[in-house]
């Protein structure tokens, strides 16, 4: 992996819950997250895979690993953007994620772009 600045992507994250999927009752709480991912550096790449991992309130950790996101592998030039949606259960109301995307450059170098921790909460229930 590389630290070279040619080699930067920025990811950042909106969440949603989504109650008409969700069941209080049952402990099943749903949410949605729109990904943005960024080429900020100076080089083509292409994401090839990712690893979420995703904990609930009781420390209740999943972790998924898959190629590609929503089944598309984009490459993206510099300064491109790529957005998708996509979803999540958990058991409590709140939870947080993080993770990674794991891609090559046009030149054969591979790299991650870090996704920082972001929180899954159900309103109101944070202040």
């Amino acid at each position: 992996m590389t630290t070279d600045k040619r080699y930067e992507f920025s990811v950042s994250v909106t969440t949603a819950f989504v109650p008409e999927q969700s069941d209080v009752a049952d402990s099943r709480y749903v949410f949605t997250y729109t990904v943005t991912i960024t080429n900020t550096g100076s080089v083509p790449a292409q994401l090839i895979s990712r690893h979420w991992v995703i904990t609930d309130a009781t420390d209740q950790v999943q972790e998924v690993r898959g190629l590609g996101v929503v089944g598309a592998q984009p490459l993206l030039k510099p300064s491109e953007h790529f957005e998708y949606t996509s979803g999540t259960l958990i058991k409590t109301p709140v939870g947080t994620m993080h993770g990674s995307y794991q891609l090559v450059a046009a030149d054969g170098t591979q790299f991650e772009a870090k996704i920082a921790p972001f929180t899954l909460s159900m309103p109101r229930v944070l202040h």
